[in-house]
């Protein structure tokens, strides 16, 4: 079915995974003219893609010194610019977008190239809490068109997933199950329900018919995209019943004060976690935005007092081949391999188990989520595995709701109607399930050898290693 119609031209900014694999799906949902797509993108990458779907395409890298000059003759107002790009500054298009009056949307908050390492900037700088403030600020200069910031599947999807979650979680417990319809009525049921911590917990065991060699980085999904954030600080949201600081654990010095950060890259630590198939499992605390931006959104204030606030991370095991890729780059000290190879055709079987674990609450854990396995991701859409078809469905769900809301100004996927973003995805995310669990992640901890932590009721946290 087509969802909207769009009379306007959409520009897509990058088109590697994502780009390719979203613009199928922009075609068969989005009622325009083909013509008036085009793609920028820096490499030749998906240029077969686009001659055979009849799309324009424009080999022109972006930069803080062209994007104005190369952008400026494809855009005006109501056209859509969709930037799926790395290494362009996503708050540079946006007030771009902003100030020629066009829709934007971004799957993350990317700085220039070189922005998430750059050794002249502090770690709390090179930080998505920083990168999420200044994207924030634009909301200062007025209203504007709908930009929408950070809706790919985590960041985006998962804050729907959340909502959708704790009305599970209230009506499983006998509370009001009834949608909230404010950003505080939203937090005072996080509150009330008791969630402690909310993990985006993803466990991807797609596997390849070709093996990793030594020197080749390995991924289902934009490479570049994640060593940069694996190399970001670790980040989280950080909890108001949190009893224990992290030996390096810095808060900032500016903005909502809802997140910190590590002094050690987000690639380099390990958290427990928990989702149904997988079970238990170590997973990389690496930065995304949605880890902010959740516990945020769900924050209790009176007046400046924080009363309520989740701790909020992400826990993510990626395929076997790239937790072997990320091995190798950090024994290279972080510097990434030559050679690249994203997963697309070789993949031959798994799953990607992508969801939100509430946990605190009185019925323990709870999970809900999409189970894709890569067959039916193949049969759903073209140019798109596991992974990648829950991150181009959740870009084509806000694209639409931006052109169905296109005077929004700068809007966060926690801010954004859950139950339309749902429904636009529902139909390409395999098995959507939620499942209690009583897991915490003081379970079995110890085993082999003794730890000095309080087991007698988990969630009161005391003396407890968030990480």
């Amino acid at each position: 079915m087509k969802h909207v119609a769009f009379s306007g031209r959409l520009v897509i900014v990058g088109f590697g995974s994502i780009g390719q694999g979203v613009l199928p799906l922009i075609l068969r949902h989005i009622d325009m003219d083909p013509s008036r797509i085009t793609i920028v993108t820096a490499e030749e990458r998906g240029h077969d893609v686009a001659n055979r779907l009849g799309i324009r395409f424009v080999r022109h890298a972006l930069d803080r010194t062209n994007y104005r000059d190369v952008l400026t003759p494809l855009l005006k107002a109501g056209d859509f610019l969709l930037n799926v790009s790395v290494d362009v500054s996503s708050i540079a298009l946006a007030t771009f977008c902003r100030e020629i009056r066009a829709l934007y949307l971004d799957t993350c908050i990317e700085p220039w190239a070189g922005g998430y390492t750059d050794p002249s900037l502090s770690p709390s700088r090179r930080s998505n809490y920083a990168l999420r403030e200044n994207a924030l600020a634009l909301k200062n200069s007025g209203p504007g068109p709908t930009a929408v910031i950070t809706h790919g599947a985590n960041p985006g999807l998962v804050s729907h997933f959340v909502k959708q979650a704790l009305l599970d979680v209230a009506r499983d417990t006998g509370g009001d199950a009834k949608a909230p319809n404010d950003r505080t009525s939203w937090s005072q049921l996080a509150a009330r329900l008791g969630v402690k911590v909310i993990h985006i917990a993803e466990r991807d065991t797609q596997i390849s018919s070709v093996p990793k060699a030594v020197g080749e980085f390995v991924n289902t999904w934009s490479i570049d995209g994640f060593v940069g954030e694996g190399c970001q600080p670790s980040e989280l949201g950080w909890g108001s019943h949190e009893a224990h600081w992290p030996v390096d654990g810095h808060r900032h010095d500016f903005g909502s004060d809802s997140a910190i950060y590590l002094m050690r890259p987000g690639a380099s630590q390990r958290v427990r976690t928990w989702t149904p198939l997988e079970g238990p499992f170590h997973g990389f605390l690496i930065t995304h935005g949605e880890a902010i931006s959740i516990a945020d959104y769900l924050t209790v204030r009176d007046g400046t007092t924080v009363r309520y606030r989740p701790t909020v991370h992400y826990a993510y095991h990626p395929c076997d081949d790239a937790v072997l890729s990320l091995h190798e780059v950090a024994g290279k000290n972080w510097h990434l391999q030559k050679r690249k190879r994203l997963m697309m055709d070789e993949i031959v079987a798994g799953i990607d188990e992508l969801g939100v674990l509430l946990m605190g609450h009185a019925k323990g854990a709870y999970w809900f989520g999409s189970r894709l396995g890569i067959d039916e991701a193949r049969k759903l859409a073209p140019y798109n595995n596991a992974t990648s078809l829950q991150v181009t469905v959740s870009v084509l769900a806000g694209v639409i709701w931006a052109m169905e809301n296109p005077d929004r100004g700068v809007m966060e996927p926690d801010a954004m109607d859950f139950d339309r973003i749902l429904t636009i995805c529902r139909p390409y995310l395999g098995e959507i399930v939620g499942v209690y669990s009583d897991w915490t992640p003081l379970l079995d901890r110890g085993r082999l050898f003794p730890e000095d932590i309080e087991t007698r009721d988990p969630w009161q946290f005391k003396n407890f290693r968030v990480v």
